[in-house]
């Protein structure tokens, strides 16, 4: 082997940056842990806990902050917690374009464009088609009846279609910004420890996940309501001093004496401080004199700020909250501003955990003086001084009100406050009324502020709804059960390949069981280093790349055992079963199909699905490394040093060699015995069809365990009564007290109220089964150590359940497509990729056979849905994984001399040669599928099971459908070619 001490450089330095990178995931484990002894179950003191470490430095001077970033992140399945997709309301948008135009043409196209939306289509590309269709030519875009109109100046009356959708793709794409950004705060604020939210490409769709986050209620309400920007007169810090002074007073008699304490005060920032509050904060600095003074519930935690207004830390502010709004608080307020509002300002950057207090005037009727939906536009800019500012235009009613608004606040001396969601963004005074609408807010803003600003602003100018289109709850419980069954699986499955291994080939396999550990050391270390997500169908895709690590292994050393029967020397044998003419060119085609399947994976598939083939890719790629090389290392070792290396043991030398069973023969058998299988499975398809998941057809479902065995029937005949949910289906799952419940009801609908109501009447039907009496809080949200309740929950809308149907063939019909033109270009004879996509085709049409026809009848889901999909594509995968190597000796035989006989002798002849390496591999995958099978898990078990009988019949139909389907479609022009050359 060439460079062989540069590899092995290069290998020590990867394990070595691995394991280094590995040491932060156990780190940050080990602190988790801490955390939860330390809360005993209190999730905010868990939370607050990990907080106060963020800036400490926990390991090799990296604060917990970093070392969090760079571990393995758990999915939500290993978790637990919320995860949400939520989709941006573009019909909404329209209407709040077209001034909620009453005209019929474009109102039946925004319904039209909702009913006959495509799978994957973009609501916006279904509205231009719709509104082609309906208006028919009679009316243009640009139009008073459609977006012409005071409130949208960039649509002008001679612009065309084409025009008009360039920009309502710009304006729509703007409020799915503005919602992300509003939804960043909000979640930013929500208290969850390594919250994500992210865009899902362009089709108006964000994702949510809130690992750790258990109140289901709360979390729908608060990342899908409408933005709520507001514009509100502040009250003047003088006012307010009494009025804390006599708050602190009552809260000393009130609250637990807090334990006296220093309070840390920066005098510089209260030098020039001239309010009543001020001085009443200034007087902290003589606490530090007389450590037993008792500065009060709202003082001893207060700092001064610049501004005049009290600030506090953001840990504090919860605290706060709970202290002004008690009625016997609130009752000190003066009577001219009894109806005032509290709101905490926007942290930034230089003071990320401070965060002031404002007090907003209140109105009788609790709405603020002037609404977001009053601008028409906001842009960065300028000030007269060049410093950032923010201009922004009001419609003619928002420019009447916000004139009355800032001559208010100029007579008063007080500030105008920019609100969203209850977050003061900006506070600004203004020396005289503003008239015209026109409006430029300066101060000491940074241009990243004057974005953030601009973004808030037009947040509240296109309000746009998020309806959550996609949903799942996991409990932690849940989670860790399902980190249990993964790791045992795991660990399973990694000794009995590493047994099978040694059994089969001795030295050489303990070689090749060294390649797998330092596999997964890599593939963990990768994960860890690109910030990949470990999920449930990940830890799969990690104990199905055990099986397929050995892979490459297999077939060198079979090479290696042929060549030395073959008389040449153990180094002679080893340099031609590592070279391309060897092993190499087939381990290469092989992978090559494996890469485009898992591609194909990741590039239609989904959340957890996507995890499964990051790792699948990985291990792919981590596999090839170690086998290739790690195990050489160990074999020219052997070789250097004169040992002898036989590729067996003294059981299995013998296996397989002289085994000469004529495939061909039997082939009438082999087409008769499969095309009943495939007409079989097709009228079952017609006639029984698939027990479909929702991912596919949309709905909800709830995993439920009871503290007592409950009967499904029963369940479901209640649950499908008028009181609750007319059509309801209840299925045992796992254990006999616990049940997976599915239902359509009203799933056409959107909102929170509606979930709410799902969850309601869930409960209220479920409560009675239950031998404890169990509250509605207990079954539906998802606190530590849950064991009784909804321990999973998920929601797909029709929408989203068409895309991913959609996404689902096209899955399936490009991962076949692709393999077939690369087989195409590598072997050069269509015919050897015909053979293969018979066999695949066969394969794909017998799994679905087997779930069409046993799904009512087995102990466990056999649903057809995402997961049952990204099986089917490994399925293809591995099956042409099999036909490759076939074919790849089927090939060789056929270009070399050396073999007699007819053209199906010789065929014949290779695919007896190539038994042990095809009956080795799958026999791996096999053992690997069985763990998982028996040990992974109820969730997963119709997924595993999917794939395992993929396997098996996988490695049939590359030795009897694909091999004959070749012999059977060569020419018989070069088949005489080849016996004559083979004969000479």
């Amino acid at each position: 082997m060439q460079n062989k001490g540069l590899i092995k450089f290069f290998a020590i330095i990867f394990t070595l940056a691995c394991i280094y990178q590995l040491s932060f995931t156990f780190v940050a484990n080990n602190i988790a842990k801490e955390a939860k002894e330390f809360a005993k179950g209190d999730s905010q003191k868990e939370l607050d806990y990990l907080k106060s470490l963020k800036k400490k430095d926990v390991f090799l001077g990296f604060t917990y902050e970093d070392v969090e970033k760079q571990q393995i992140n758990k999915g939500l399945d290993l978790e637990g917690g919320i995860n949400v997709t939520l989709e941006v309301s573009v019909k909404d948008v329209l209407k709040t374009l077209s001034n909620n135009s009453k005209n019929p043409t474009f109102n039946r196209a925004l319904e039209r464009a909702t009913r006959e939306r495509q799978g994957n289509q973009d609501y916006l590309d279904a509205f231009f088609d719709a509104f082609a269709a309906e208006s028919n030519g009679t009316i243009k875009m640009a139009s008073a009846e459609a977006f012409y109109n005071r409130t949208f100046e960039e649509i002008q009356l001679n612009m065309t279609d084409d025009q008009v959708k360039v920009i309502l793709k710009k304006k729509v794409s703007e409020s799915i910004e503005s919602a992300f950004k509003v939804l960043t705060k909000r979640i930013d604020k929500f208290g969850v420890a390594q919250p994500n939210i992210q865009k899902i490409g362009e089709t108006g769709r964000i994702l949510v996940e809130l690992p750790g986050a258990k109140d289901l209620d709360r979390v729908e309400k608060l990342i899908s309501q409408t933005a709520q920007l507001e514009f509100w007169e502040t009250v003047k810090p003088e006012e307010l001093g009494n009025f804390y002074t006599a708050a602190n007073d009552l809260l000393k008699t009130t609250e637990k004496k807090s334990t006296p304490a220093v309070a840390k005060v920066d005098t510089t920032k209260v030098k020039d401080a001239k309010s009543k509050v001020e001085d009443l904060l200034g007087d902290k600095k003589d606490a530090a004199k007389d450590k037993t003074k008792d500065l009060g519930p709202l003082f001893e935690n207060a700092i001064p700020s610049p501004s005049g207004l009290i600030a506090y830390n953001v840990k504090d502010t919860a605290k706060i909250n709970s202290y002004l709004k008690r009625a016997d608080v609130r009752a000190l307020l003066p009577a001219s501003i009894a109806n005032s509002k509290f709101a905490w300002g926007k942290t930034t950057a230089k003071s990320a955990d401070i965060t002031e207090l404002y007090v907003l005037k209140g109105t009788n009727d609790g709405v603020a003086p002037l609404l977001g939906g009053a601008l028409t536009d906001a842009s960065a800019d300028f000030d007269q001084f060049g410093k950032p500012a923010v201009s922004m235009q009001m419609n003619p009613a928002g420019a009447r009100k916000w004139e009355q608004l800032t001559g208010d606040i100029a007579k008063n001396g007080n500030q105008v406050a920019i609100v969203l969601d209850n977050v003061v963004y900006s506070a600004a005074t203004a020396k005289a009324a503003i008239s015209g609408g026109q409006t430029q807010i300066s101060g000491s803003f940074t241009l990243d502020e004057t974005a953030d600003l601009e973004n808030v602003l037009r947040a509240g100018k296109l309000p746009a709804k998020a309806d959550i289109v996609q949903k799942a709850v996991v409990g932690p419980s849940l989670g860790q059960e399902a980190i249990d069954n993964g790791i045992l699986s795991s660990i399973i499955g990694l000794l009995l390949v590493s047994f099978w291994m040694v059994f089969y080939y001795g030295r050489a396999g303990w070689y090749a069981n060294v390649a797998l550990l330092l596999n997964l050391v890599l593939l963990f270390g990768a994960m860890a280093n690109f910030g990949f997500v470990l999920t449930l169908p990940g830890i799969a895709g990690i104990v199905l790349t055990m099986g397929t690590a050995v892979d490459a292994n297999i077939i060198i050393y079979e090479r290696a055992k042929e060549e030395l029967r073959a008389g040449l020397s153990l180094e002679q044998a080893v340099i031609t079963a590592f070279g391309w003419k060897g092993a190499m060119r087939s381990i290469i085609d092989a992978n090559v199909t494996h890469i485009l399947t898992g591609a194909i994976l990741y590039i239609f598939g989904e959340g957890m699905i996507r995890g499964f083939a990051i790792t699948l890719l990985i291990g792919i790629f981590t596999s090839l490394f170690t086998s290739i090389f790690i195990a050489r290392f160990f074999i020219d070792a052997d070789i250097a040093k004169g040992r002898s290396l036989q590729f067996s043991t003294n059981i299995t030398k013998n296996w397989f060699t002289g085994f000469n069973f004529d495939f061909l023969k039997i082939k009438k058998f082999t087409y008769a015995f499969s095309l009943v299988v495939c007409i079989v499975s097709f009228i079952s398809f017609f006639t029984n069809g698939f027990d479909q998941g929702i991912d596919f057809v949309g709905g909800r479902t709830f995993q439920v365990q009871f503290d007592q065995k409950v009967s499904p029937e029963e369940v479901s005949n209640i649950l499908s009564t008028s009181e609750y949910f007319d059509k309801a289906e209840a299925k045992t799952f796992g254990n006999d007290n616990q049940l997976k419940i599915t239902t359509k009801y009203q799933i056409e609908r959107q909102g929170v109220e509606v979930d709410q109501e799902v969850n309601k009447k869930l409960y209220s039907g479920l409560k009675k089964f239950f031998a404890k009496e169990i509250s509605y809080e207990e079954f539906t949200n998802t606190q530590e150590g849950k064991k009784f309740g909804v321990l999973q929950a998920m929601k797909v809308g029709p929408s989203i359940a068409d895309d991913i149907k959609t996404n689902a063939y096209w899955a399936v019909l490009g991962a076949m497509l692709l393999v077939c033109l690369y087989l195409v270009v590598s072997f050069r004879k269509y015919q050897y990729s015909l053979g293969a996509i018979a066999a695949v085709a066969h394969d794909v049409i017998f799994v679905l056979g087997i779930y069409s026809l046993l799904y009512k009848y087995m102990p466990f889901h056999m649903e057809i849905d995402q997961h049952f999909i990204a099986a089917i594509l490994t399925v293809i995968g591995y099956s042409m994984n099999d036909t490759v190597i076939v074919f790849d000796r089927v090939r060789e035989f056929l270009g070399g001399k050396s073999h007699h006989g007819n053209f199906n002798k010789i065929v014949n002849d290779s695919v007896n040669t190539t038994l042990s390496r095809t009956l080795n591999t799958s026999l791996t995958m096999i053992m690997v599928l069985s763990i998982m099978f028996v040990f992974g898990g109820d969730s997963i078990r119709g997924f595993i099971f999917a794939m395992l009988i993929g396997i098996i019949i996988g490695t049939y139909s590359s030795l009897f459908i694909a091999t004959p389907v070749l012999v059977d479609t060569m020419p018989a022009a070069d088949k005489q070619k080849i016996e004559e050359e083979h004969n000479v």
